[in-house]
């Protein structure tokens, strides 16, 4: 929890005081698939953060100028607790988990109205043939205290090479009332048990099948 906690602070979370459920913050997500030479290299993931979230980041920044130091400085402290994090993304293929490498190929911070927006590029250790078995995506909160999702399937991105080969599938999951009954029953100091995985059970898991 206490990885969490950093990585709000340094979206700069602000919580209003009446809210005691989980999750407390939300991020609304956007990932378009990259491939090169019929093979997938990686995904870029493009975050909005919810006004609340945004709020004393935003105001950190002020004014500065989008490619400022400020901006920069804030970036890169966004991205280390992402980092710390794996990314809150589980990747699988045939049962197996496929790795990462430790740093974004890119990434930057920037202001949309009144939220911020973080953007990166996670490449896969090793580049992955599309044709065979499916990919196995998910991003998620492991703790739950934070919300992350697609709108819809429109949130989800084939470049033009992949089109023609690759389709993909959003499922949302839904949760029984004694779990949802439970995620509300937490305070915002609260911490689900590690053996619960309540933000892996609210999960959306998104398929990408290639031939």
């Amino acid at each position: 929890m206490m990885k969490l906690r950093r990585l709000l602070a340094a979206f700069g979370a602000v919580f209003s005081a009446g809210a005691i459920a989980h999750p407390h913050s939300f991020i609304d997500m956007n990932t378009t698939f990259v491939a090169k030479d019929q093979r997938l290299v990686g995904l870029k993931m493009v975050w909005v953060m919810d006004e609340i979230t945004s709020a004393d980041l935003l105001y950190d920044a002020k004014n500065a100028k989008s490619d400022s130091e400020v901006w920069k400085k804030l970036a890169a402290e966004v991205m280390a607790n992402v980092l710390g994090q794996h990314y809150f993304t589980d990747l699988y293929r045939d049962g197996k988990p496929v790795k990462y490498l430790n740093l974004p190929s890119e990434y930057h911070l920037s202001r949309q109205g009144n939220q911020a927006v973080l953007e990166f590029v996670l490449p896969l250790a090793e580049p992955q043939p599309l044709a065979g078995k499916p990919f196995e995506l998910s991003t998620y909160d492991p703790t739950y205290f934070v919300d992350m999702t697609y709108k819809d399937q429109n949130a989800l991105h084939l470049p033009p090479e992949m089109a023609p080969l690759c389709s993909y599938k959003l499922m949302t999951p839904k949760p029984n009332a004694s779990l949802q009954a439970y995620a509300l029953s937490l305070d915002k100091n609260d911490s689900p048990g590690e053996d619960l995985a309540l933000g892996q059970q609210f999960a959306q898991r998104v398929t990408l099948q290639c031939r």
